[in-house]
């Protein structure tokens, strides 16, 4: 029997047809190159065996992944890109929640970057968490409950979980058969308030009486809202975060805990970072809350501006797009990406974009 594509789109239905095609084109199985068809083909389903199960995915697959370590349960969310993964492996982006926040944080960003290809792993932390706010606090006004919440023991917990997370990945990679297409190394973090200091510890920031730490897997960053540390030269904390490191705040990103985070000092984090791999998007009118990657009730915990709400469709758009393209630009060397954040498009007039 000779196969053929002819036959394989008769014999299978045109959405498995197609991405199998293109999948054995993108392997290199063709005619002219492999001997025997019936293996070439054989050989290619063993590769898409897993990847076309993606095409058929939900959006996200909710699972509770268990530290036995340190005996604590990690809520995560997982997005899939669609189709057949890139020979290497799709890469992963690794995001952390606010105060208060859970897996379903930073929704909006996920969705942009599972588009762009990349696997998101959104991590909830257990104690400072929309749980243990409901538990502690009144509303996300009350900010004294907000700020013991926002401890350094629990900032520690939280870079632990991401510390987790990469190994976990490391570990469903040689037993799982989705996490087999995912890399485990080169692997983006980003996360939004607390979790931008979550972020910026992951990446090395150091602290009074804590060295920090240094994870190689961490090959770039993106800080959402972060802010100077409260005590302490901010450039002598920040020298070892030396990976690629985005950050993005807002003229309206106020201080929401009590902690006097003001706009000033979010956007001073830029300045206080390494020179040579770094970027800042400071939009006009943002506020805290433009960045949690939410929209409706979940946004509105805080008050807001009637020009900030107005805005945020636009603000959302180009956060996507540019942190769309830091991912690539620095965990794939992509070129295109690159020249794109050199200037990039869609900026109002009084939006700042600085690199350095």
């Amino acid at each position: 029997m000779r196969l053929r594509f002819t036959n394989i789109s008769q014999q299978f239905h045109a959405s498995f047809a197609r991405p199998l095609q293109n999948l054995l084109m993108q392997y290199n199985f063709t005619p002219s190159n492999h001997p025997n068809r019936r293996q070439a083909l054989v050989t290619a389903l063993g590769f898409a065996a897993t990847p076309l199960v993606f095409a058929q995915l939900p959006t996200y697959v909710d699972e509770t992944w268990q530290d036995p370590r340190r005996q604590r349960a990690v809520p995560v969310r997982i997005r899939w890109p669609q189709g057949a993964p890139p020979l290497d492996g799709w890469p992963v982006v690794i995001y952390s929640h606010g105060l208060g926040g859970s897996r379903a944080g930073g929704d909006i960003w996920g969705q942009a970057w599972v588009n762009a290809g990349f696997v998101v792993l959104h991590l909830q932390h257990a104690g400072s968490d929309i749980d243990a706010v409901r538990a502690a606090a009144g509303s996300f006004r009350d900010r004294a409950a907000l700020r013991k919440l926002g401890s350094a023991d629990q900032l520690l917990a939280r870079v632990q979980d991401v510390v987790f997370a990469l190994d976990e990945i490391a570990q469903k990679k040689t037993i799982d058969k989705a996490w087999r297409f995912a890399r485990a190394d080169a692997v983006g973090v980003a996360g939004h308030s607390f979790g931008a200091h979550t972020t910026l510890g992951a990446g090395g920031q150091s602290y009074p009486g804590h060295a920090g730490i240094k994870e190689p897997r961490i090959a770039a960053l993106i800080a959402l809202s972060p802010t100077l540390p409260v005590t302490g030269d901010a450039k002598r904390a920040f020298a070892a975060v030396t990976q690629p490191t985005l950050c993005i705040t807002g003229t309206r990103d106020d201080d929401v805990v009590g902690n006097g985070a003001t706009p000033d000092q979010r956007a001073a984090v830029f300045g206080a970072l390494p020179a040579g791999n770094k970027a800042m998007l400071l939009l006009k009118d943002a506020d805290h809350m433009t960045f949690g990657g939410v929209t409706g009730r979940a946004a509105g915990i805080l008050p807001r501006e009637a020009v900030t709400a107005q805005l945020e469709p636009q603000h959302h758009a180009l956060v996507a797009r540019i942190s769309t393209d830091w991912w690539p630009a620095h965990l794939l060397g992509d070129v295109e990406a690159r020249a794109r954040l050199q200037k990039p498009v869609g900026l109002a007039a009084l939006d700042s974009w600085q690199m350095g």
